[in-house]
C-alpha cells in the first residue's frame, strides 16, 4: 500500500468521552432524552448531519449543535492519542513513496487544535482534508476522494482507516481499500465489510 488516509476521532485520537457527553447533556437541556450507547451509533458522522438522525427538530438544531461544540471545547482535557499511534505515523513517514492523509470530519480550527497543537502528529501528514472542504461527508466518498486528489494517489493503492461503519462505506464509495481500527472502535462487529481489520495500529506496518 501506497497511500494511508485516516479518519482522527476514534482512529488517531480517542474523542468519545469529550463529543458523546456533551452531546447528551445537551439534547437533555432541549428535551431530548437519549442513552450513551444509542448515541455512539451516530460517532464518525459529521455532526451536523447526526443531529436530524438522532431526532433533533430544525428548530433546535443549530442551537444544539451550537451549545454541544461549546460544551466539548471545554473538555479536550479529555482528549487521549491511542498508544503506537506516533510511533506508526513516524515510521510510515519516514518510509519512501508513503503518503499519509486525514480525511475528517472535523473543522479545520479543531484539527490544528487537537493534533496540531495537543500532539503534534500533524507534521507526519502530507495532506488533509476537513468537513469545510467538501459538500458531502462520510458516508459518502467526497472527502477520501478529495484526499486522493491532493496526492495524486490512485484508489487500486490507497487505504482509508477508520473506528466506524461510516468509514467503511466511504472507502468502498471511494473504490479505495478499507481498514477497520478496531483499537477505537464502538461496535467493533458493524466492521466485518473492511478488507483490513486492524487490532493495534501496528498492524498498519504489515501493509508497507
Amino acid at each position: 500500500m501506497k497511500n494511508f488516509i485516516f479518519d482522527v476521532d476514534g482512529t488517531l485520537i480517542d474523542t468519545i468521552d469529550m463529543y458523546i457527553p456533551a452531546l447528551r447533556a445537551t439534547l437533555a437541556d432541549y428535551g431530548y432524552q437519549r442513552d450513551y450507547a444509542g448515541l455512539t451509533d451516530y460517532f464518525g458522522m459529521n455532526g451536523w448531519e447526526a443531529l436530524p438522525l438522532i431526532g433533533v427538530s430544525e428548530q433546535d438544531r443549530q442551537p444544539i449543535y451550537d451549545q454541544w461544540a461549546k460544551l466539548s471545547a471545554q473538555n479536550t482535557a479529555k482528549i487521549k492519542l491511542y498508544p503506537e499511534i506516533e510511533q506508526v505515523l513516524a515510521k510510515l513517514a519516514a518510509t519512501p513513496g508513503i503518503k499519509l492523509v486525514i480525511a475528517t470530519s472535523k473543522s479545520k480550527e479543531e484539527l490544528s487544535s487537537h493534533l496540531g497543537g495537543k500532539f503534534a502528529i500533524l507534521k507526519y501528514f502530507d495532506a488533509a482534508v476537513t468537513c469545510e472542504e467538501t459538500t458531502r461527508h462520510k458516508p459518502y466518498p467526497d472527502p477520501i476522494e478529495k484526499g486522493m486528489t491532493k496526492i495524486a494517489a490512485k484508489p487500486a493503492e490507497t487505504i482509508y482507516i477508520g473506528d466506524s461503519e461510516f468509514d467503511v462505506q466511504a472507502a468502498q464509495a471511494a473504490k479505495a481499500k478499507s481498514g477497520a481500527a478496531l483499537w477505537g472502535a464502538t461496535q467493533p462487529e458493524r466492521l466485518k465489510a473492511a478488507e483490513y481489520q486492524l487490532k493495534q495500529p501496528s498492524d498498519l506496518l504489515k501493509l508497507i
